[in-house]
């Protein structure tokens, strides 16, 4: 079958675009990555490029993948010599062919974002600083921000003592890196744009190869991949980016969604395509997004639509508090199980990460499944770091941040003191800790001495083993099994350190080129965060907005959507602030395929306090014609809601007495012969003495005897 059949016409003309470079504005649920990889394959096809001429960035190890995968159920080629990766994953690879050039040792080490803590600390107390005043994380975010843009130590701007000494303090981080062979992951991008700068024969010689050059996701690029971009890009190169201004929410990670207007300019683009046709989302739905970013100024404009028709229309429902909205959104997933609706696929999207507490709790008390996406994944467990940090110490004794992890793991009676003196003792001698333990006697030094013997013994037997029996080898030499084995809940942890022979195994069976240690640990370092625990079974997903980028729910409810917490109350003291936050709102919109529910609530336990709220105004940008409200607008009661017997009560609704289970639920819209239309807020007593709180709006709240009621559902 032809590679162009069943793309649309704008598919089709990004596909088959002349050889210029070309912006394509890709709405949500637009086919974004089938137009990538057609264009790959097309390119490749038609012989505009070798398979080796390829250079395609995305922003995660599972989009190149599935990329790749596609790629190959298109053409019968080998993808081996393509560049398909991650920014960091392809500056790793071209540091790793040039590590002399770019003044690294060969098996130089990544450090995750927890090791890289680990080192600023070391290099804090190093150097005597009060980290009450420089807080490592702090320092740890300061050091990045002038990575990413660009920027040395000898190049940071200080104006008092204050910034001369963050500048300090990011010399000396640099010069501990470079002393143990170790780089973070913004050194990874900024050591290959340096390489690149300042190396002509390399820069011409990529320039020469790739030819095209493809980034996904292209609005979530910083300063300074665009700048690897322009760089990489020479006089002949195309670059094809794909991407989508209205979806850009990671400015707090250094996304500048300037960039897409500045690549405009920068590559005199005259090709913009426009995918619009949307294949995800009904049109009500559609509809409510594009009228919601209509609102934003700086944006380079399109329209969402579909042939799906409009379905059906936005509900939204208001809770007197936190608590009896989370009960509504149990009853109502309930009741969407209930009709053959799997858990697995609805979503439940907050905005801050505090919120799902009471959504949890409500869950919980219903016995509805649920799982948080975006746990602590596998490579972040703390008793996997103990297993890689062992075997980075048997790649590269020079690795600090690894030792100090596993010198004393498990317990080998070598505490703080033995620490400091071991410090003291590198820092004088300007070495590793690894090498300055001959300098220390005594118990100490002989506990020191044991176990820098154990990591020669493992490095001499990991000689000529898989790397499978590399990393079994290491569990049981190192003391990891037997001290889990040995704790009363380490079950789940042993099963995770077993794992980890798998993932070598799996690893070495999917790798194309190198397959030793350092190669596997690059790969880990890479993967930390990516992968998920627990998928699988039918629950419920619960994720922050940012979280759910990339995915999609049959039906999605958007929590919370009240001032200063939808949009963040943050948002209105920075640049850009409310429009990045209805960015937000406009990808939490368009998750949903069929159904979407929006919700909020008069009052909301946050940080440990009562807050009042306004609904937030990104409901008042929905037209009205497309929401049905599930609720009468409370807006005129009383913010404090039912009378119960506390505060506490009041946030958080008793379960469900039987009254409810006769064909009643809280949340349902009811409507009485006098009253009119109203919802059930509660519900109390059994059999004849059963009876129900309803708010009728401008009739007020009623307490209603159930067995006289003379209800019927609206």
């Amino acid at each position: 079958m032809s590679l162009l059949a069943n793309l649309n016409p704008e598919q089709l003309a990004a596909v088959t675009l002349p050889n210029q470079s070309a912006l394509i504005l890709a709405g949500a649920g637009s086919g974004k990555t089938r137009v990538l990889t057609t264009r790959i394959a097309w390119l490749i096809q038609t012989g505009n490029v070798s398979p080796a001429g390829v250079l395609a960035v995305t922003f995660t190890n599972k989009a190149a993948k599935e990329m790749l995968t596609r790629i190959c159920a298109m053409l019968p080629i080998s993808t081996r010599g393509m560049w398909v990766g991650t920014f960091h994953g392809l500056c790793n690879r071209l540091l790793r062919a040039h590590y002399r050039d770019a003044g690294l040792p060969q098996l130089f080490q990544i450090l995750d974002s927890a090791d890289q803590l680990s080192l600023v600390k070391r290099v804090l107390k190093s150097m005597n600083v009060d980290e009450d005043r420089f807080a490592p994380k702090q320092v740890q975010h300061y050091i990045n921000a002038n990575k990413e843009e660009g920027r040395r130590a000898s190049e940071v701007e200080a104006y008092d003592e204050f910034s001369r000494r963050h500048a300090e303090i990011y010399a000396a981080y640099d010069e501990q890196c470079q002393r143990e062979g170790a780089v973070d992951f913004a050194e990874l991008l900024l050591r290959s744009f340096e390489l690149l700068s300042k190396n002509e024969i390399l820069r011409e010689h990529y320039r020469a190869r790739f030819r095209h050059i493809l980034v996904d996701e292209f609005q979530d690029t910083n300063r300074l991949q665009y700048r690897w971009l322009k760089l990489l890009a020479g006089p002949g190169s195309v670059i094809f980016a794909v991407g989508d201004d209205d979806q850009s929410i990671y400015a707090f990670r250094g996304a500048n969604v300037g960039n897409m207007a500045d690549f405009e300019r920068d590559f005199h683009v005259a090709n913009v395509i426009r995918l619009e046709q949307n294949y995800r989302s009904h049109g009500n739905i559609l509809d409510a997004a594009n009228a919601l970013i209509s609102n934003n100024r700086k944006r380079l404009g399109k329209n969402l639509w579909t042939a799906a028709g409009h379905g059906e229309p936005l509900r939204v429902y208001e809770a007197q508090t936190d608590g009896y909205e989370a009960h509504w959104l149990a009853e109502e997933v309930r009741s969407l199980s209930g009709v053959g609706l799997a858990r697995r696929e609805i979503g439940v999207l907050y905005r801050s990460n505090a919120q799902s507490r009471i959504l949890e709790h409500a869950l919980f008390s219903a016995g509805i499944p649920y799982r948080v996406y975006g746990g602590l994944r596998f490579f972040e467990r703390m008793e996997v770091k103990h297993a890689l940090a062992y075997l980075r110490l048997i790649a590269s004794s020079e690795d600090d941040s690894a030792f100090l992890r596993v010198v004393n793991f498990p317990a080998r009676g070598i505490g703080a003191r033995t620490l400091g003196a071991l410090q003291d003792a590198a820092k004088a001698g300007n070495t590793s800790l690894y090498k300055a333990v001959p300098q220390l006697g005594g118990k100490a030094g002989n506990s020191l001495a044991v176990f820098a013997a154990m990591i020669e013994g493992l490095r001499r037997e990991a000689e000529g083993l898989a790397l499978p029996e590399i990393v079994e080898h290491m569990l049981a030499k190192s003391g990891l099994l037997a001290h889990f084995q040995a704790e009363k809940d380490g079950a789940d942890r042993l099963e995770n350190l077993q794992e980890l022979i798998n993932a070598a195994a799996l690893f070495v069976q999917e790798q194309d080129e190198a397959q030793d240690l350092a190669a596997f640990l690059a790969h880990a370092a890479l993967e930390a965060g990516e992968h998920q625990a627990g998928e699988g079974s039918d629950a419920l997903q619960l994720m922050t907005v940012h979280s759910a980028k990339g995915l999609e729910f049959q039906a999605v409810f958007v929590t919370g959507l009240e001032e200063g917490l939808f949009p963040h109350e943050q948002s209105r003291n920075e640049d850009d602030g409310l429009e990045e936050e209805r960015r937000l709102m406009y990808v939490a919109i368009t998750r949903a395929r069929t159904r979407l529910y929006l919700s909020f609530a008069q009052n909301r336990m946050l940080h440990g306090q009562t807050r009042y709220n306004v609904a937030s105004r990104f409901l008042d940008e929905i037209p009205a014609g497309l929401v049905k409200w599930l609720t009468p607008r409370l807006g005129g009661l009383p913010a404090a809601g039912p009378v119960l017997a506390s505060a506490r009560d009041a946030a958080i609704p008793k379960p469900l007495p039987r009254a409810t289970q006769m064909g009643w639920r809280i949340g349902q819209n009811v409507v009485h012969a006098k009253f009119g239309q109203g919802v059930i807020v509660d519900a109390e007593g059994q059999g004849p003495d059963a009876r129900l709180q309803i708010n009728f709006g401008r009739q007020g709240m009623k307490w209603l005897a159930l067995e006289y009621a003379k209800l019927s559902a609206a």
